[in-house]
């Protein structure tokens, strides 16, 4: 079997993940593999850029509640709000408790109902909350939750995206990295984001480093039983789907970063 450059991974994962300017040149099952298998790559810089949006109103005099909320903002923004539509509309399809053609005909539609309005506000106080609190200590440890919550949330995507995981619909961008990973290498990946989440939190001591892993470990779990509820609500994954476990991984990791 040929292997994807790893360019037409890196564009495909940046381009599809992203609104950064990058084309994808690629677009089959085999540049899925690799961009999927990038996708953690393209949240430590979404992380990098939403620690830098929080560094920079805190070095000009903002307090902690400006800065978290930009910090929050910043992956909303560079992703055109796609994760966070995608969990809306994941909410109100669970929510409906209907059939799963009904569910999947809801999540299509460009609306957002009740069901979406208030996860999306629930998460996002989640989310600057936690922001808020870590920066009220330093805005080291903000920034180290800003790159773990943003990069174990593109984590969620490469292991949702594992093969045995089937698609819901036959079209759509869920049906096209729908089982592309092979299954060991995506937990290889997963595990290259454990040891550097470790590796980030060490600086502020050996406590932020357990608290790091732990918060990959605990957010993944939730991801997983998320993921394992669509498929079997809807038959499978869904771009919305996708958004939803990013979302819910990237929240659960500020969560446990926010405890002790």
């Amino acid at each position: 079997m040929p292997r994807t450059p790893s360019s037409d991974g890196i564009r495909f994962a940046f381009g599809t993940l992203t609104a950064l300017p990058v084309r994808v040149t690629r677009w089959d099952r085999e540049a899925a593999r690799g961009g999927m298998q990038c996708a953690p790559l393209a949240g430590l810089v979404i992380g990098v850029c939403a620690a830098g949006a929080g560094g920079v109103l805190t070095a000009l005099g903002a307090g902690p509640l400006l800065a978290a909320t930009a910090t929050a903002a910043t992956p909303a923004a560079l992703t055109r709000g796609l994760h966070l539509d995608g969990l809306a509309d994941t909410a109100d399809g669970l929510g409906s408790a209907k059939p799963a053609d009904d569910a999947l005909r809801i999540m299509k539609q460009s609306d957002i109902g009740p069901f979406g309005v208030i996860t999306l506000l629930f998460v996002l106080l989640a989310q600057v909350a936690v922001f808020c609190q870590l920066y009220e200590a330093s805005w080291a440890r903000g920034a180290v939750a800003a790159v773990v919550s943003a990069t174990v949330a593109r984590l969620a995507l490469t292991l949702a995206a594992r093969d045995g995981v089937p698609p819901a619909r036959p079209e759509g961008l869920g049906a096209a990295v729908a089982g592309v990973v092979p299954r060991g290498r995506a937990w290889a990946v997963a595990a290259v984001v454990v040891c550097g989440a470790a590796a980030v939190g060490l600086p502020l001591g050996a406590a932020d480093a357990v608290r790091g892993t732990a918060a990959v470990v605990l957010a993944l779990g939730a991801a997983e039983l998320l993921l394992w509820h669509c498929v079997r609500r809807f038959g499978g994954v869904t771009g919305d789907v996708f958004g939803a476990l990013a979302e819910t991984s990237a929240t659960g990791a500020l969560i446990v970063l926010a405890l002790g």
